[in-house]
């Protein structure tokens, strides 16, 4: 979906981050490069170039496993991954295995420049950030190289892993008789005993959705909704209220 990735970048950004800051951006990027674990970049200002890199902590080989055989046993998954799509939906599967798939807070955000401006992010961090969103949007396999495995490594592996699970809804007919009338469930029956999905973030559906063309206030109805989302999460109303 055209700029899911570099909205959903942003909003975390503005979550942890001073807006201010975020928006004062100074520089022109020379240089932009992602690899597993850090981005770095050289932003240039007159009279001189400041190198940078913007760094996360790694997932570790047994958690992209988890992740690899999670993507391979979903068909969906699979064959949009395969056919060169990053769906937005995969950042729950990162999040059902306990893996965040982008930086949530500013701890897990590390940010060096060369320049002395010792603010969180300085002008020319808040300037790679933004083209960062940007390139996420042309490529959104850079969050996974991001991440710590590349596009030809992802592919490979889903490649090689066994066939997905079929669809449970394509069930085979079975005749009627007494055998097994107390054996364990199966066809529809067995959808019961699949595991519940795991909560979607706040707003969630705000974000994959197509934007209305809507605005209160001079402002995008989505922005609008979003704190609203969010907060309910912090502070569900219990049943007495």
């Amino acid at each position: 979906m055209e700029r899911w990735w570099s909205r959903r970048f942003a909003r975390l950004l503005e979550s942890f981050a001073d807006p201010d800051r975020l928006a004062d951006r100074q520089g022109t990027i020379t240089q932009l490069r992602v690899d597993p674990c850090e981005v770095v970049a050289k932003v240039r200002v007159p009279g001189e170039v400041h190198d940078l890199t913007v760094g996360i902590g790694a997932i570790d080989e047994l958690g992209w496993r988890r992740v690899e055989d999670e993507l391979a046993s979903r068909a969906v998954f699979r064959a949009k991954l395969l056919a060169g799509e990053v769906p937005p939906e995969i950042e729950l599967v990162f999040a059902e295995a306990g893996l965040p798939l982008l930086p949530m807070s500013a701890g897990a955000l590390h940010l060096m420049c060369s320049c002395d401006d010792y603010g969180e992010p300085c002008p020319h961090a808040a300037t790679v950030l933004d083209a960062l969103g940007r390139a996420f949007d042309q490529d959104p396999f850079l969050i996974l190289e991001w991440n710590g495995r590349s596009r030809d490594a992802l592919l490979t592996a889903l490649r090689r892993a066994p066939a997905a699970d079929p669809d449970p809804f394509e069930v085979e007919e079975e005749p009627l008789t007494a055998d097994g009338y107390w054996a364990a469930p199966s066809g529809l029956a067995r959808l019961r005993e699949r595991r519940a999905a795991p909560p979607v973030p706040p707003g969630f559906v705000l974000e994959i959705a197509e934007p209305p063309a809507v605005k209160v206030r001079r402002r995008a109805l989505v922005d609008v909704l979003l704190p609203a989302y969010e907060a309910l999460a912090e502070n569900p109303s219990s049943p007495e209220e």
